[in-house]
């Protein structure tokens, strides 16, 4: 499927090696923080964010009538690259975002120069059964990843059974409690800039329910993730993981142990979001991952 736009823009000069930062699910490229954004151009790279479809200022579709996969917002991203006339770019993924990349990573080697995932979880590795079984209350698989915080797993079971907000105001107010959530507990949550984000958010989103197809996405193939392919990946790979990731947590280590080569990086402090306090930390570690 090939019929929706997608937003994108890029920093930098043309000439600067190319960085495509690539957010999780159901996010906006504008999670990547404009700051953020800012230090790894000062350092020299091209650096391209882009909306999913179905998020922000991408186009959305009418699932029933245009459904799509998975596939199709991995597929998004060789799309990106291309309006972009890139052949290869180093990839930074968070969340979603870091899967996806490590998804092209193995299925298109010679378009990813390097590979930095952020708060990720392994491809292939069921992270989505792991934190629906703890949602639902069920016992985990033998081997299965490391679940979810208790206070996620309280916050999403609460979400899950509240009435939907019905207004900008309450729309806002739950986003900003969710960004909270995510935020972990490691440093201080600035509600203030919270409440800027979420505003954007909200009012750059063509049709912020859309988002939800993605959910819809990951229903229509349960097995789009290939198994046992991380060893597969040729990508210098950096993994990055907050202190206090409540989602994900340990899930790095075990992309690490599979990616031959792969370097684990604790950031102090950092939950599942990207704060200003670690800004200059990720950018340094990721402009050294990138210099090659």
């Amino acid at each position: 499927m090939h019929d929706v736009n997608i937003w994108s823009e890029e920093f930098g000069a043309v000439t600067d090696a190319p960085i495509l930062l690539i957010m999780g699910s159901m996010s906006q490229g504008v999670l990547w923080p404009d700051e953020f954004v800012g230090r790894l151009v000062a350092g020299g790279r091209r650096v391209i964010r882009y909306d999913h479809r179905d998020t922000g200022m991408s186009g959305t579709v009418d699932f029933a009538t245009q459904p799509y996969t998975w596939d199709d917002i991995k597929n998004d991203v060789y799309r990106v690259l291309d309006a972009h006339g890139l052949e290869s770019a180093h990839v930074v993924g968070h969340s979603a975002g870091g899967l996806l990349g490590q998804y092209v990573a193995v299925e298109r080697p010679e378009r990813v120069r390097s590979l930095t995932v952020i708060g990720s979880s392994p491809l292939g590795g069921g992270e989505g059964q792991v934190i629906m079984r703890a949602l639902l209350g069920q016992p985990q698989s033998e081997g299965s990843l490391p679940e979810p915080a208790p206070e996620f797993v309280a916050f999403y079971r609460a979400l899950m059974a509240a009435p939907p907000a019905q207004d900008r105001r309450a729309r806002i107010e739950s986003m900003i409690a969710e960004q909270r959530l995510l935020h972990g507990t490691g440093l201080p949550f600035d509600e203030d800039a919270a409440r800027r984000l979420q505003e954007r958010i909200y009012d750059r989103a063509g049709d912020l329910s859309a988002v939800a197809n993605h959910r819809l996405a990951a229903a229509a193939k349960p097995d789009f993730e290939p198994v046992g392919v991380l060893h597969q990946v040729k990508a210098p790979t950096l993994v990055i993981e907050g202190s206090h990731e409540p989602v994900k947590p340990g899930h790095g280590a075990v992309i690490a142990e599979q990616i031959p080569g792969a370097r684990l990086m604790i950031v102090a402090g950092m939950g599942h979001t990207l704060p200003p306090e670690v800004h200059e930390e990720l950018a340094t570690a990721i402009l050294a991952h990138t210099a090659g």
